[in-house]
């Protein structure tokens, strides 16, 4: 649907401007990210707990070679029921780091607490009931509170389980001291932390790139709102200066009228072209062309303008800055300052445009001149805004050199 008082095409610019950059906040949206992570974390947990588990093999058949065959397949099920419980908790684990936002250790939630207390409980059972095999799940238990505590407290715990397997396997009677366990023990321990490590680094640089994606498009965001500040307000600023000059023109020079008229079409055929180029983000304006667009804004006004003849002695990098200051400057005069006189000078390194109206105190903090002064720090430029004696505003845009 058309809206009132814009033009389909300007509509439609309006609109494509709206769906990129819901596009791009799209890409980076939170819940569907998280949830995302979430499956990826639960699937790897799954994989990688599976892997593991083949070291409870020799467990499980201990179980089942026990005299007496109640204890031998309840224990057998306790073997079952440690695997089951160390691969939820893993998948429960490994599902809340990868969706955590930050680099930060997550929390322990319910069903970590409930499965990592079980764990235990049927560590503890089994070795017990089974013997000196029943430690391998020592080691699992161990090595899940590195997943599940802070990692202070989950080497607190790896240290005193290995100790504790220590001491088990030289008092125990019937037992024999075996390196295997702790070196199992450290092994694990160790590429539990380095992983962790890594997924720190990862999530750290995936809260980076979000954060990166999100300024860039607040950035794309405030070129927009200061490119078409600037278009639409100088544009549309012109064009009204010429109806009105029209219409008074309409009974007195038909003639003349017409050509004013005339003006008027190919502004606003202009002022599309701008918006379009806004849109799709290589809008480049001409120094000289603002020069010659505000000698007949200023001369349709019934302003004196007082302009340069050549823009040759300034570089290629400060002209568009500089094209930017004359066409906000001169808008600014046009819709404000009921000047008669307006002043353009531009040096190698500076431009100045200055008026006789009436200035204020408050102009400085205008929305166009505040998009100004950031494509002045942009481009490494200072902006001044400065009222002249109490009648008329000097705006000026240099290099830092260039300021007195």
């Amino acid at each position: 649907m058309r809206r009132r008082g814009l033009p389909v095409s300007a509509v439609g610019a309006n609109e494509r401007v709206n769906d990129r950059m819901n596009d791009r906040v799209d890409r980076f949206d939170c819940a569907d990210g998280s949830e995302r992570a979430r499956r990826v974390g639960s699937v790897l947990g799954l994989f990688w707990s599976c892997v593991w588990l083949i070291w409870l093999v020799p467990v499980f058949f201990d179980a089942l070679n026990l005299d007496r065959p109640v204890l031998r397949y309840a224990l057998a099920a306790a073997v079952v029921a440690f695997a089951g419980c160390y691969v939820a908790h893993f998948i429960a684990r490994s599902a809340v780091f990868a969706e955590t936002p930050t680099a930060e250790h997550p929390g322990l939630d319910r069903r970590g607490a409930l499965t990592f207390a079980a764990m235990w409980i049927l560590a503890l059972i089994l070795i017990f009931g089974v013997g000196e095999s029943g430690l391998t799940a020592v080691v699992f238990a161990a090595v899940a509170a590195l997943w599940t505590v802070r990692w202070p407290w989950a080497l607190a715990i790896c240290v005193a389980s290995g100790v504790g397997l220590t001491i088990a396997m030289v008092v125990a009677p019937g037992w024999s001291f075996d390196f295997g366990g702790l070196i199992a023990l450290g092994f694990a321990t160790v590429a539990v932390l380095a992983a962790q490590a890594a997924a720190r680094r990862q999530r750290a640089l995936g809260v980076a790139r979000i954060e990166n994606a999100q300024l860039a498009v607040q950035a794309e965001r405030n070129r927009m709102a200061r490119d078409l500040h600037d278009i639409l307000g100088h544009s549309l600023t012109v064009i009204t200066i010429k109806a009105e000059l029209a219409g008074r023109l309409m009974d007195v020079d038909p003639a003349r009228a017409r050509q004013e008229v005339a003006d008027l079409e190919r502004l606003s055929r202009s002022a599309l072209a701008d918006v379009r180029g806004a849109v799709e983000g290589f809008r480049e304006i001409s120094l000289a062309g603002e020069l010659s667009r505000a000698r007949s804004a200023l001369n349709a006004a019934g302003i004196q303008a007082s302009l340069p003849s050549s823009v040759e002695d300034v570089p290629e990098e400060l002209r568009e800055p500089f094209a930017w200051t004359v066409r906000e400057a001169v808008t600014n005069v046009l819709r404000h300052s009921g000047a008669t006189t307006c002043a353009i000078t531009i040096g190698s390194e500076r431009v100045s445009v200055q008026d006789n109206g009436v200035g204020h105190d408050g102009i400085a903090s205008g929305e166009g001149l505040v998009g100004l002064r950031e494509r002045a720090r942009i481009a490494g430029l200072q902006l001044q805004v400065n009222l002249v004696q109490s009648n008329g505003v000097r705006v000026s845009m240099a290099a830092p050199e260039g300021n007195a």
